[in-house]
């Protein structure tokens, strides 16, 4: 699955590239006002632990999730609640997520976006500067090591933080080695798409305690959410938990206290 969503990416490169160019778009990019608080990366240096609540239409392994999505409420509900970042699906044709969620949604809250897209190129960091976000999603098992550190001093260069995903020991270090200060763990296995939160509880151990911790996919209950703090994440991404709720500032504030 994770080659046809890469490969799908591919082609949306190629259809955005015609039309504007990696020079134009890194121009554009560089007349933004570029922040050196880094307020994603900030925003996740809650004393509990922080909410990434995410804003996700379908997934490859469930199909639709939410029928009803109306983006901008749902953000809306997540920055009231006190989620202290939001993860916006951009995938297309896997995810049925769109850039326009992204950008509608930074023109509506206050608090830092995460662009969740599988960053293959450069192109992809300055559109997500250009869209709103404050923060990338740089998955190790996609990139080579010289992609990985580029793609990093891009990103912080434009003021933006980068989530580098992990899932096992061997991509833990290839993250430290590239000098992230934030890494994920998905507890998603991508071949057969089992998941279990031992998964950052097995690899918290391994990262140290400068480098923010996340913890994602397969995070469903408050019990969860402390299970994993009292080993020291510091960070969880919700999606599909808070995407089937009906009432999601309820949830975020259950996750949240228990």
């Amino acid at each position: 699955m994770l080659e046809k969503i890469v490969a799908k990416t591919k082609e949306r490169l190629i259809e955005a590239k015609s039309k504007k160019s990696l020079d134009e778009l890194k121009e554009e990019a560089s007349k933004l006002e570029i922040s050196e608080d880094f307020p994603f990366k900030e925003a996740l240096k809650d004393p509990e632990i922080a909410i990434i609540a995410e804003v996700k239409r379908a997934s490859p392994s469930k199909g639709l999730i939410a029928e009803d999505f109306d983006y901008i409420e749902i953000a809306k509900d997540y920055e009231q609640a006190g989620a202290s970042a939001i993860s916006v699906l951009t995938e297309p044709y896997f995810f049925q997520g769109s850039n326009d969620f992204l950008r509608e949604i930074s023109e509506n809250v206050l608090i830092p976006l995460l662009r969740k897209d599988f960053t293959i190129d450069e192109y992809m960091i300055c559109e997500a500067k250009l869209l709103g976000a404050s923060a990338i999603l740089l998955i190790v098992s996609i990139l080579d090591d010289d992609q990985l550190k580029e793609y990093l001093d891009l990103a912080h260069n434009l003021g933006l933080s980068a989530i580098v995903e992990t899932h096992d020991v061997t991509e833990i270090e290839t993250a430290m080695n590239a000098g992230t200060g934030i890494i994920g763990v998905n507890n998603r296995n991508l071949a057969d798409f089992t998941v279990d939160i031992e998964n950052s509880i097995n690899l918290r151990g391994l990262v140290s305690e400068d480098i923010i911790f996340i913890s994602e996919s397969g995070i469903k209950t408050a019990e969860d959410v402390t299970r994993l703090k009292e080993n020291n994440v510091d960070a969880v991404l919700i999606g599909e938990t808070l995407m089937k709720s009906d009432d999601k500032k309820s949830m975020i504030f259950e996750l949240k206290n228990g």
